[in-house]
């Protein structure tokens, strides 16, 4: 059942209200972040990302809940705002600690070398219950404290590109981890894959074959997981942005395909591969956008069969559309999914704001040598940027070329000098940079924004959770045109996420433009479009690629499972045919079988003893014939 929230326009609690509130039990302290997601495979969750109380906080939320079957309320700000009240059906996750001494649970570990470092995930999953409409139901592990069992290390593994016989050394203290908690006698069957991105991307491919030989060669030597040489490769941004989006859909449910489910909802489906374009209704799946430092990527399904313009486009296209099966069977078509992928280098956050430092200073630079004038050369005369807040002072550019900024906080004028980055064109099939994108069903569509999308929304505008444009862009305005110093009290006095700081207040506004006009360019949505929600965890875990990796490179285990299962039936009905008179036929027989070897092995020795003596007697004899002496008299009576 999708997660419907409902605002009741009611005033302000009372306090009686509030009394019989606490009576029914306060949970604890919270922000009145929520984050409502549907369709989990784990049983019944309130999303709502809490923190631990700032003590200068004006504005504090309670949680709490009211024990109704499948009913449970949050209040938000109790301070001079409304109630809102969220019936959902969730799912809760298994947050209990792993039970290692469970001889059916299964282990699996994906290493994430990515630029900055890599971080190892355990994962793990009980036998495949059979059902062949359903996948691995796999979790991340969790210590006896009942914390994920991942570890970190820097740098990334790309830092030992001239170095690369380091590489297994490098590796080594995350594989040593994860098998101090993984059973000793489970680690012949736990698979290892080392999954490289953006940082080994960047490498020629000689340093990168060195530095993955390296690995395929030590790590088998020193450890003793189920890894081959295919388990170590540098994966495509396409692969990366495909395994998010497996791992989204697979935490929220999408995957669970119930016929008898009327409450989620369902989309038709020309399933990829087949001849007779085979239709289908199943759940509708999640798209996904995440916006980075450097990159954008965004992944969806396509439910419908592409149509191409031209051939060109057709190839550009393949390059971009991922046919797969999920499911373990390759002949059934439940789980074959075509999903566009696509990577925009240079659009996230970070990135396009040097971008536009640098068109910033070019542009100052020529229009003070045109007009003689000498415009961000001090800090007497500074170029007005309307992408900082009002009265903010920056500096840009190198020692030579420095420019002098002051903020002007106008929303809508950064918006308008940020729109030509976005190489936007007239083609209906393409968006950001002219790249080729499918139609998207917008009526029938739900996106997650992770990454810089939930950070825009929610530490500092405080708005997370439902993108609504008329209210982002009101509160990207108002923080705007907010003076810098009042700004810097609000962080003093503790007023902001705990991700928020001075740096984030600085861009803020530079970054809510940015991500409003990605949002609005024809990348992903209409204007206003209000199918997107942000997210930092969903369903209290922080979604990684890693998940759908394991669960994509695992796919073909369920068969596996399976089939061991029949094989053990047949067998559990071979010996139950055995009734205990038929055992007692088999005792007999071998008892026998014992009685006649000890017989015939008494005959034996019967036989070598009477050889024996005779060779003594022949021996006598001869020897009285080499001695000369006759035979002995013998008496005989006439």
């Amino acid at each position: 059942m999708a997660l419907q929230p409902v605002t009741s326009s009611a005033a302000p609690l009372s306090f009686a209200f509030l009394q019989a509130v606490f009576a029914a039990g306060v949970v604890g302290w919270g922000d009145g972040a929520s984050v409502h997601a549907s369709g989990s495979r784990h049983g019944p969750l309130q999303l709502v990302k809490r923190r631990k109380a700032l003590p200068h906080v004006k504005r504090r939320f309670i949680l709490f809940y009211i024990s109704f079957p499948f009913i449970s309320f949050t209040l938000h700000p109790i301070i001079g705002t409304n109630v809102s009240f969220t019936r959902h059906l969730g799912r809760v996750p298994d947050m209990e600690a792993t039970d290692t001494n469970n001889p059916n649970l299964n282990y699996g570990l994906v290493v994430d070398c990515g630029s900055s470092g890599s971080r190892v995930f355990v994962y793990t999953w009980p036998r495949h219950n059979g059902n062949l409409h359903e996948l691995l139901d796999i979790k991340q592990m969790r210590d006896k404290h009942r914390k994920p069992v991942v570890m970190k290390i820097k740098p990334g593994i790309s830092e030992y590109a001239s170095t690369p016989d380091k590489a297994s050394d490098y590796i080594s203290p995350l594989l040593s981890f994860a098998a101090r908690h993984i059973p000793k006698n489970k680690h012949q069957e736990t698979p290892l894959y080392i999954l490289c991105t953006a940082g080994m991307r960047l490498l020629p491919e000689s340093q990168q074959e060195a530095l993955l030989e390296d690995l395929r060669t030590d790590i088998p030597v020193n450890f003793n997981f189920l890894f081959s040489d295919s388990h170590v490769e540098v994966i495509s941004g396409k692969q990366e942005g495909v395994y998010a989006w497996i791992g989204i859909n697979f935490v929220l449910g999408r995957f669970n395909h119930v016929e008898d489910d009327q409450h989620e909802a369902v989309v038709e489906v020309q399933v990829p591969g087949s001849d007779q374009q085979e239709t289908l209704l199943r759940k509708r799946t999640a798209g996904v956008l995440d916006m980075g430092g450097v990159s954008t990527q965004i992944a969806y399904e396509v439910p419908k069969t592409v149509s191409f313009a031209s051939p060109q486009q057709e190839e550009i296209a393949k390059n971009l559309l991922a046919e797969f099966n999920l499911g373990c069977d390759a002949h059934r078509t439940e789980h074959m999914y075509r999903v566009y992928v696509s990577t925009f280098l240079g659009f996230g956050g970070n990135a396009a704001r040097r971008r536009y430092e640098e068109n910033l200073i070019s542009n100052t630079q020529i229009q003070n040598k045109l007009l003689g004038q000498h415009l961000g050369e001090s800090a007497d005369s500074p170029f007005l940027d309307p992408c900082l807040p009002p009265d903010l002072p920056d500096e840009v550019g190198p020692q030579n070329q420095k420019v002098h900024l002051r903020g002007t906080g106008d929303f809508d004028r950064c918006r308008m000098l940020l729109q030509p980055f976005l190489n936007r064109t007239n083609d209906t099939s393409t968006s950001l940079n002219g790249v080729y994108q499918p139609l998207i069903d917008f009526p029938n569509s739900q996106f997650y924004g992770f990454s810089e999308f939930y950070y825009c929304t929610e530490d500092v505008l405080r708005i997370g959770g439902s993108y609504n444009s008329t209210k982002y862009s009101n509160a990207a305005k108002s923080y705007c045109a907010t003076q810098w110093k009042t700004l810097k009290e609000r962080f003093d006095r503790g007023l902001y996420a705990s991700h928020a700081d001075l740096h984030r207040l600085k861009y803020q506004c530079f970054k809510s433009a940015w991500m409003y006009e990605v949002l609005h360019s024809g990348f992903a949505f209409p204007t206003p479009y209000e199918n997107l929600r942000t997210a930092l965890l969903v369903y209290d875990k922080e979604v990684q690629w890693t998940l759908g990796a394991i669960l994509y490179r695992t796919r073909f285990l369920p068969l596996r499972d399976i089939q061991q299962e029949s094989l053990k039936g047949s067998h559990s009905h071979w010996q139950h045919s055995f009734s205990f008179m038929n055992n007692h036929y088999l005792f007999l027989a071998c008892f026998m079988v014992v009685v006649l070897s000890i017989l015939l092995y008494l005959l034996r020795l019967r036989r070598i003893h009477h050889r024996s003596t005779l060779h003594r007697s022949a021996s006598a004899s001869v020897q009285w014939l080499e001695e000369g002496l006759g035979s002995p008299d013998i008496p005989v009576n006439l």
